[in-house]
C-alpha cells in the first residue's frame, strides 16, 4: 500500500499515543519532538492538514530552555476544538529542570489560542488540597465523552522524602481527572490552581506481600469502553481504567498484569486516609474506587504481560480489555481478556513481534500496529493480519504507533526520513477502503 508523507519540515514531530486525529478527522495534533526523550526541551505544539499537509503551530512555551518548560503528547479532544498534552512547570531552570515530578497537563483551545490553562492543580506546600496534586502528571487521555481526563502520575514530595533513604520510595501511579476547579491560594510557579478535581486511582506499595494481587508500581493506563463497561452482576460502571501493575510473586521476581479500577461518580469524597496525602505520605484513591486484578500468568512459558512500551486498549463497549504479551515461540502478540474476567484469548498470530503501541479503529473491529518494521492491520474476529507497508531498514522502521482515524479509512504514524538537513521525525499516512 503506497504510504504519503503528510509532515516534511526540518525537525521532530512526535504523535502521542492515541486521540491525534481532529473529531472531523481534517487535523493531526504532534509535539516538535525529534527523540521522544526530549520533552524537557521541546519548546512546541503543533497540527498539520491532513490532505495538504499545512502545518499550524498551536502553542509555545514560554522562554524554552534545554531544561524547560517542556510540552508533549499532545491528545485531542473527541468532540471539541482543545488538546490536553504535557507541559513542565513555568519555573524549570537549570537549578530546578523538567522532570517527571514537575509537569502537569496543560489545556489549549481554539476560543483562547494565546494561552494554555493547568488541567490538574499542584501543591507541594501545607496546607495541601484536597483535589490537587503534588508532583507530575503525563500521557493524559480524555474519556470517551471528553469530560473526564486519566493520567500516569509521579509525587514530588515523596520524591523528596526517597532522596533521603528512609526506604519511602516515589511509586508511579495512575489516576483521574474530573469536572470542578480546585483553587489552591499560593500561586507561585510550585503551586497553581487547575481546572479539574484531581485524585490517585491505584493503591501501590513499597514492599506487596509476595504472591498477592498488592502492586508497587500502576502505568500506563487507559478508559475502559467510550461510556464504561457492564459488571458480572449486570450493573453498568460509567468509568474504569485499565491499567498495568507491577506486582511481586510468590518467589519475589517481578510482575506485570493487567488491573481494573472501577471509579466511583463522586471521587471528592475520602476513605481513612486524606485525598492530598500529608506530607510524608502519598494520595489516597476515593472512597468506592475498586481495584482488581484481571490476568493471572505467572504459569506460562513467559510469564507476565510485555512488549516494548504500551498502553493498554479496550473495545469501545469496555467488554475487552487488550494487552501485549509473549506467546509461546517468545513472540509478542495483542490478546485479549474479559473486563470482568475469564480466558486470554490470543488475538495476532504474527511471524514477527510487535514493536510499538496498537490502536483499534472506532468501531472496535480492526487493529492497527507495527511489526517486523511494518504497519500492518490485524479482524479482531479472524485474527487475520494484513501487511501494509513493506518492511523497512531499522533506521527508517515506523516507530511509536499506529493511529487510526474516527472514520477509519486511514491510519497515521511516525517514520524517521534522512535528508541533507538530518535526520527527523515525519508523519506518514495510509488511505485504506470504508
Amino acid at each position: 500500500m503506497p504510504e504519503i508523507q503528510v509532515t516534511h519540515d526540518a525537525y521532530g514531530h512526535t504523535l502521542n499515543g492515541h486521540q491525534v486525529f481532529s473529531p472531523d478527522d481534517k487535523w493531526v495534533v504532534y509535539d516538535t519532538r525529534n527523540d521522544p526523550t526530549h520533552i524537557g526541551r521541546t519548546c512546541c505544539i503543533e497540527k498539520v492538514e491532513v490532505a495538504t499537509g499545512r502545518t499550524e503551530r498551536l502553542y509555545t512555551a514560554p522562554s524554552q530552555t534545554e531544561y524547560g518548560p517542556g510540552v508533549g503528547a499532545v491528545a485531542w479532544h473527541p468532540h471539541g476544538d482543545k488538546v490536553i498534552f504535557i507541559h513542565g512547570l513555568l519555573n524549570c531552570n537549570k537549578q530546578r529542570p523538567y522532570d517527571f515530578t514537575r509537569r502537569f497537563g496543560a489545556i489549549w483551545s481554539v476560543q483562547n489560542p494565546s494561552s494554555v490553562v493547568a488541567a490538574d492543580a499542584r501543591t507541594v506546600s501545607v496546607p495541601l488540597v484536597a483535589g490537587a496534586l503534588r508532583g507530575g502528571t503525563h500521557a493524559h487521555s480524555w474519556s470517551g465523552d471528553g469530560t473526564w481526563v486519566s493520567f500516569t502520575y509521579n509525587d514530588y514530595l515523596i520524591e523528596q522524602i526517597e532522596k533521603k533513604g528512609t526506604g519511602i520510595r516515589d511509586l508511579r501511579t495512575v489516576g483521574v481527572m474530573a469536572p470542578g476547579g480546585v483553587h489552591v491560594s499560593a500561586d507561585d510557579g510550585e503551586n497553581f490552581s487547575g481546572q479539574y478535581f484531581s485524585v490517585v486511582a491505584a493503591t501501590v506499595t513499597e514492599e506487596p506481600e509476595p504472591g498477592s494481587d498488592e502492586i508497587e508500581k500502576a502505568f500506563d493506563e487507559c478508559w475502559v469502553g467510550r461510556d464504561g463497561y457492564r459488571k458480572s452482576d449486570g450493573e453498568w460502571q460509567k468509568r474504569a481504567l485499565a491499567f498495568q501493575g507491577h506486582l511481586r510473586t510468590t518467589s519475589g521476581d517481578l510482575l506485570t498484569e493487567v488491573f481494573v479500577a472501577d471509579i466511583p461518580d463522586d471521587i471528592s469524597r475520602a476513605g481513612n486516609e486524606p485525598l492530598e496525602g500529608t506530607i510524608e505520605s502519598r494520595p489516597a484513591v476515593p472512597t468506592g474506587l475498586v481495584q482488581r486484578r484481571l490476568t493471572f500468568t505467572n504459569d506460562r512459558k513467559f510469564p507476565g504481560i510485555q512488549g516494548p512500551r504500551y498502553w493498554l486498549r479496550t473495545s469501545p463497549d469496555g467488554s475487552l480489555v487488550y494487552f501485549l504479551m509473549k506467546d509461546d515461540d517468545g513472540i509478542v502478540q495483542v490478546y485479549s481478556i474479559p473486563t470482568i474476567g475469564g480466558d486470554i484469548r490470543q488475538v495476532t498470530d504474527l511471524p514477527v513481534s510487535i514493536q510499538a503501541q496498537f490502536n483499534l479503529n472506532a468501531e472496535g473491529n480492526r487493529l492497527a500496529l507495527i511489526a517486523g518494521n511494518s504497519v500492518w492491520v490485524t479482524d479482531v474476529e479472524t485474527g487475520k493480519s494484513t501487511r501494509l507497508t513493506p518492511p523497512r531498514e531499522d533506521a527508517e522502521a515506523p516507530v511509536n504507533a499506529a493511529l487510526w482515524n474516527h472514520r477509519g479509512n486511514s491510519i497515521v504514524y511516525n517514520r524517521y526520513v534522512a535528508t541533507a538537513e538530518g535526520r527527523y521525525l515525519q508523519i506518514f499516512r495510509l488511505e485504506l477502503q470504508d
